[in-house]
């Protein structure tokens, strides 16, 4: 995982690559990985730090979609939860059984909730995570004590996913990586290769360097999510779009607006969306919106409206109403949904299906999805892509293949569970010196050893990659994290062998992009 070593395995290496995979989030991640798990050679370009955009800016499920099946897209909710189950297999210390409770205020909606769900246990199979259950009034209160009790009439219990999309991310490059992967973030596409008219490579810029190189394989993959089109114009200028962005927005508030293990999901608000209340690293998430957007931006700022909606919506539901100063954080992402063959389609109503696409050039393109099933995503696009082309078709093996650093029955109680089986090294770090043992917050328990490890084995380049999407502090507690700031620039200078120039302009960059997490 150092990048200075995998830029030297790219120039180095002979011959033509197999696959040249555009995007570093959690579907060209799982591409790569699964070529590089094949035997294919594989290189992945990411224009910016990993999972920068959309995949570190979920609503940490790992789920089937229980709104799916309420619409009726019952092959979309059985992938999903057999994707589910797969996943929480391969990387244990990243996914958990997350309990929820649906509130019921009306005399129908438990027998209602209760009878989908039952259905949604039977469709998961043998990678059930649990039973759901139908309870009264009192012990729903009694399971979640801020919930409102006026009018309620039932809960109904389920159970579903929950994980870290940013630490699965990176867990995802290492993989690929330790399988002869070369994997780079801040190395960005900027034009595509072609002979007779077919895409045979791209070049590619380091943004750190400015230096470019031309890379050729005899495939090339866009999987840049809500930049796909970008890509598409490159091959083919004046191209129709194929993305439609619809931003999601998050609030986080303290875990006292929960003060419970179990998550709140709200199956049908007024204007018909899903409300989601999850606890997550000690926190608690509220979201989300959907809302259809012009822009395509790399950091996409909530609108007010999203904010106020979230609030309203959640107050009616919490005996303890969430407002501004209570929000810790609030963070938005643009979804890449398919664009609809009719205009004017409302974006929760546009299939979550994802689409691959293969261009005259033989460029291919994948467009949508979700997190929950990246890994079956990323096998259907290669196995699509090597039906075009004369490379040798080869098994994939990511069903049963272990995420770095799976460790069987974590302990989530410990702050380091993220790491899996790599956090026995961060422990000796930390204990090595009394300078490695500094807490970077006195609120929270990270160290300038946890930073130091996360340095040499993770790939961060910037401040922003630290404090956003290897420690996820930003998405916490954003204030939290302008306060570290300073010294995790100290410690990542260092490690870089970095001046004081490029630390304050470290600090400059990250206070503006933190500003956006802030609500005024």
């Amino acid at each position: 995982m150092n990048r200075e070593s995998i830029i030297r395995q790219l120039t180095e290496t002979e011959g033509v690559f197999d696959f040249i995979v555009i995007g570093g989030g959690a579907t060209g991640l799982g591409i790569a990985l699964d070529a590089a798990t094949r035997g294919y050679k594989t290189t992945l370009f990411e224009q910016s730090d990993f999972t920068k955009a959309t995949s570190s800016r979920s609503t940490k499920l790992v789920h089937g979609g229980v709104r799916y099946l309420a619409q009726g897209n019952i092959s979309l909710v059985l992938e999903a939860l057999r994707e589910r189950g797969i996943l929480r297999k391969n990387a244990p210390h990243l996914v958990k059984d997350q309990r929820f409770l649906i509130p019921c205020y009306r005399w129908w909606e438990g027998p209602f909730y209760f009878c989908g769900l039952v259905v949604y246990d039977f469709m998961s199979g043998i990678l059930r995570f649990g039973r759901s259950m139908c309870i009264g009034p009192k012990r729903s209160v009694k399971t979640i004590p801020n919930l409102r009790q006026k009018g309620l009439t039932a809960g109904v219990l389920y159970h579903d996913g929950l994980f870290d999309d940013s630490r699965l991310a990176v867990n995802m490059v290492r993989t690929a990586v330790d399988a002869g992967a070369c994997v780079l973030n801040y190395m960005k596409v900027t034009d595509l290769l072609k002979e007779d008219g077919k895409v045979t490579g791209v070049v590619a810029q380091d943004r750190e360097t400015g230096d470019t190189c031309r890379i050729k394989s005899h495939i090339v993959i866009n999987a840049t999510g809500v930049f796909a089109d970008t890509i598409l114009q490159m091959d083919t200028p004046g191209n129709r779009p194929m993305v439609r962005p619809s931003q999601g927005v998050h609030i986080v508030l303290d875990a006292s607006f929960l003060a419970s293990d179990y998550a709140i999901m709200i199956p049908k608000t007024p204007d018909g969306r899903v409300l989601f209340a999850v606890p997550w690293h000690d926190k608690v998430i509220v979201g989300t919106t959907d809302t259809l957007m012009k822009e395509t931006l790399e950091e996409p700022v909530a609108l007010e409206e999203e904010i106020q909606f979230i609030l309203h919506t959640a107050g009616n539901y919490m005996t303890r109403a969430p407002r501004r100063t209570d929000v810790l954080s609030v963070f938005a992402g643009l979804r890449p949904l398919a664009a609809p063959r009719s205009e004017g389609k409302k974006t929760k109503e546009i299939s979550r299906n994802h689409k691959i696409m293969c261009e005259k050039s033989g460029l291919i393109s994948i467009i949508g999805g979700k997190w929950t099933t990246y890994r079956k995503m990323a096998q259907e696009t290669l196995d699509f892509a090597i039906r075009r082309t004369h490379i040798p078709a080869r098994n994939c093996v990511t069903e049963s293949y272990p995420i770095h650093g799976s460790k069987p029955h974590p302990d989530f109680s410990d702050p380091l569970y993220v790491y899996g089986s790599d956090a026995g090294e961060i422990r000796e770090l930390i204990a090595s010196s009394p300078a490695m043992a500094e807490k970077l917050h006195p609120r929270y328990a990270y160290t300038a050893g946890e930073v130091t490890w996360i340095i040499r084995n993770e790939m961060p380049r910037r401040l922003e990659d630290i404090l956003a999407r290897r420690l996820r502090i930003l998405f916490l507690d954003a204030r939290a994290a302008m306060e570290m700031a300073p010294r995790v620039a100290e410690i990542l200078a260092a490690e870089l062998a970095k001046d004081d120039i490029w630390k304050e302009n470290q600090l400059d960059a990250f206070k503006e992009a933190a500003s956006a997490y802030i609500l005024a």
